[in-house]
């Protein structure tokens, strides 16, 4: 009896050194809260960035209550939620190698994930293919295939990675990305962190940082003079601005804020700059003047999905709704713009199509063009930018007040 016990407790006493072994060796791959070390900032700490403009909205559950009890309800679905579809169809499409000059070819491929083509160049947005918005295979289910099969995309040049939430990166994604193509990986501080530990290579830069996509690769220009917001570096293909927005980045539940979220312009030879949303809520709403200080924009892309956690909300703090994005469009001065973040995973209560629906009610107030849905996988021009009508100016409240309609209300 004494030797079965002390061979059982020896068993025992392996397997848990074996356990703590995996556990050094695997755990801090997904709880590394150490992304970024540096010296302390208008949002930085020293341990956590945070939003200059107040982080009172990104701090509070959607739709309030508990942690545990907002996670029950996502699992199961008993809050109330409008019904979506299962399965939306798409017909995926193959876009050229390359598209040349001045021409400007973009693909909506789902979520946040956007192809831009022009000027020789293929740019690709927060690219997500995996099945589910979350770790290890949980989270969302995806209710719309890509709009371009991974194997479809042509060669990539340049990525931007906006923060490190698992819609917007998917390590896997990148890192096949990284062993096909060897892209350009532009992010904010620390995110290069967590898509290093797939053995992709990014350069991470904060606010006001820029890097340079020349013949040679990417280069990091965020204080060479040459290179400054006012002037063209020599001999480049693309400048990539970091540039702020309204929200906040974790990966698992101890490393909140541990990584930098980011807006992005990128300046081209000539035709207009290009911003990148990622993922935002409203705040001061003076970033988006900020970007386009860089330039005009030709195009950009703005969130408008996965704004409501309770009946007829119109915003929550770190996702705008259509209401306060006709405002971001306006505030860029954008000539086209693309809504995103919508139709493709079930974040939050809103009915599948009401983002484009009261995206399109809000146009209507500001009397503003430019900026309507587009099909997943359908290929779209692009012109050159020219100066567009950017309709009434309004506030938030102003455009609340528009909106105030039994039509707007009516939608789930």
């Amino acid at each position: 009896m004494t030797a079965r016990i002390a061979r059982s407790a020896a068993a025992i006493l392996v397997l848990l050194i074996v356990v703590v072994g995996l556990a050094v060796t695997i755990v801090p791959r997904f709880l590394d809260r150490l992304y970024y070390e540096g010296p302390a900032s208008d949002h930085y700490d020293g341990a956590r960035f945070y939003n200059p403009d107040g982080d009172q909205d990104t701090q509070r559950l959607p739709g309030g209550g508990s942690r545990a009890g907002f996670l029950w309800r996502q699992l199961t679905g008993r809050d109330g939620r409008p019904p979506w579809p299962a399965q939306v169809p798409v017909a995926p499409s193959r876009p050229a190698a390359r598209v040349m000059g001045e021409r400007m070819v973009v693909t909506w491929i789902g979520h946040a994930t956007v192809l831009i083509q022009t000027q020789g160049l293929n740019i690709l947005t927060d690219p997500i293919y995996a099945d589910h918005a979350g770790p290890l295979g949980f989270g969302p289910r995806r209710v719309a295939a890509p709009g371009v099969r991974f194997e479809d995309l042509p060669r990539i040049d340049l990525v931007l990675v906006s923060h490190d939430h698992y819609d917007h990166l998917d390590q896997a994604a990148l890192r096949r990305l990284w062993q096909r193509d060897r892209p350009g990986i532009v992010t904010s501080l620390g995110n290069d962190s967590v898509i290093g530990q797939v053995g992709a290579k990014a350069l991470a830069l904060d606010w006001g940082g820029s890097a340079t996509l020349t013949a040679a690769g990417l280069r990091d220009t965020s204080r060479d003079i040459r290179c400054d917001p006012d002037s063209w570096c020599p001999g480049d293909r693309a400048q990539v601005f970091v540039t702020r927005n309204h929200h906040w980045g974790s990966r698992w539940f101890t490393d909140r804020n541990r990584a930098l979220w980011s807006s992005f312009v990128v300046r081209l030879p000539s035709g207009g700059n290009i911003f990148f949303a990622g993922d935002t809520g409203f705040g001061d709403g003076l970033w988006p003047a900020e970007a386009a200080a860089y330039g005009p924009v030709r195009f950009a892309m703005i969130p408008i999905g996965a704004f409501r956690f309770q009946p007829g909300e119109m915003r929550s703090g770190s996702h705008v709704g259509p209401a306060e994005t006709a405002l971001i469009h306006q505030r860029l001065g954008a000539a086209r713009s693309l809504p995103i973040h919508w139709g493709t995973f079930r974040l939050s209560y809103e009915g599948y199509d009401t983002p484009p629906k009261l995206l399109a009610a809000a146009m209507r107030c500001t009397g503003g063009s430019g900026f309507a849905a587009e099909r997943l996988g359908v290929p779209f021009e692009v012109a050159p930018y020219a100066k567009p009508v950017t309709g009434k100016p309004m506030t938030p409240p102003e455009m609340m007040r528009c909106l105030d309609t039994p039509e707007v209300k009516a939608l789930p």
